[in-house]
């Protein structure tokens, strides 16, 4: 099974295709793309073809830094960030909640960074997102 919803390479997901997919949480979704978008003018966001282990992803981005991947499922869509240790170091001065804190401390460390998955599912995760987004744009 592909991390995304959409596995077939030759199709890009459309919006008919991901209101269907997502469901409810389509406009946890927009919500999420049009708060990064406002935030951190003028944002690109590109459909992405990984592999057939990951499917089809949005990544949102300001010139050439990643800001955050998104990635459809059934019913949800999960988020992804690569945070370096500045980032990480920031997350951990805010008052997030302690197992977003602990999804952080358990990810393995790469060069780029730690690379994490969230799964959004309501208004609330929709804010933390865009918390770490902040965090990571600021570091």
């Amino acid at each position: 099974m592909t991390l995304s919803a959409f596995d077939d390479k030759t199709k890009q997901p459309q919006d008919d295709d991901l209101a269907a997919m997502l469901g409810k949480t389509i406009s946890l979704w927009n919500e999420l793309k049009q708060s990064i978008a406002a935030k951190y003018a003028p944002v690109t966001a590109e459909w992405g073809f990984a592999c057939k282990a990951y499917g089809w992803g949005l990544r949102l981005k300001r010139d050439k830094r990643a800001i955050l991947y998104m990635t459809p499922g059934k019913g949800y869509f999960l988020v992804s960030f690569a945070l370096g240790e500045k980032a990480v170091a920031a997350a951990h001065q805010q008052k997030l909640p302690a197992a977003i804190l602990k999804i952080f401390d358990d990810a393995p460390k790469y060069a780029e960074g730690r690379g994490v998955r969230f799964e959004i599912r309501s208004a609330n995760d929709i804010h933390h997102m865009v918390r770490l987004a902040e965090i990571k744009m600021a570091n």
